[in-house]
């Protein structure tokens, strides 16, 4: 069984991480808001995961068990809060928009966690003022703990853009198609056809992240045409795939 790190306390500073490096699960004491300067976090937990390119953030509540992981150059900003201040109320993982003002605040209040005077004080009132301010987004991909559910999960996890239906696939793992719609509405909240587009999207943040072309990213998550994934990625995340390809 993998020992799981308890670190009372979740820091607040800047660090850089090689594309594909991982840290480990671990749990704190606190609150923590986790963000992607440059690059594409990803976090996992029991519950699922969280993709977050530049213009996201993670918020990870006190308590949860969570593990990171690279995708492109990951600059990542992370500031801890104490257990009782909770700014918005989140008791579960969410991702949340970061504007130019919020992302220029995490910046620059990760970039000097050992600076106690005023000016870093309200700082952090900003922050948070800003944070309390931030939309949460539909980024969350979760996955199941039923064993035919996920089994179906994991087949279309290793391969985004197999396009088979949910009867097709309902043979394969020994399940109806009408019991798979039920099981994806009841355990995941969602469709079976929100859940494939939500994990093509964070197949197509990581990919984007490694520098891909968008074409070859659209082929490989399973979209028809490049029109096609632009469409869906602007709808979903406000911004083309462009605009998260790495920083030069």
């Amino acid at each position: 069984m993998t020992q799981i790190r308890h670190e009372p306390i979740a820091p607040t500073r800047a660090q850089r991480l090689a594309s594909g490096a991982e840290i480990d699960a671990h749990r704190h004491d606190d609150h923590q808001i986790v963000y992607a300067g440059r690059g594409v976090l990803a976090v996992t937990t029991d519950a699922g995961s969280w993709v977050a390119p530049g213009t996201r953030a993670i918020w990870v509540p006190a308590g949860t068990v969570h593990a990171h992981q690279a995708h492109g150059e990951l600059e990542l900003h992370l500031v801890g809060l104490p257990r009782d201040e909770n700014p918005l109320g989140l008791e579960a993982p969410t991702v949340l928009a970061v504007g130019p003002l919020l992302r220029e605040l995490i910046l620059a209040y990760t970039r000097a966690p050992d600076d106690d005077g005023p000016e870093r004080l309200r700082l952090r009132a900003v922050l948070l003022d800003q944070l309390r301010a931030s939309p949460q987004q539909p980024l969350h991909l979760p996955m199941p703990t039923a064993h035919r559910l996920r089994a179906l999960c994991d087949i279309l996890r290793a391969d985004p853009a197999d396009d088979r239906t949910l009867a097709a696939l309902g043979r394969e793992v020994g399940a109806s198609d009408r019991t798979l719609s039920r099981m994806f509405r009841n355990d995941l909240g969602m469709t079976f056809p929100q859940w494939r587009t939500q994990l093509r999207l964070h197949h197509a943040l990581v990919l984007l992240a490694e520098d891909t072309p968008v074409t070859t990213v659209a082929h490989l998550c399973g979209w028809a045409s490049a029109s096609a994934f632009i469409d869906v990625f602007r709808r979903v995340l406000g911004h083309t795939p462009g605009s998260h390809r790495p920083r030069r």
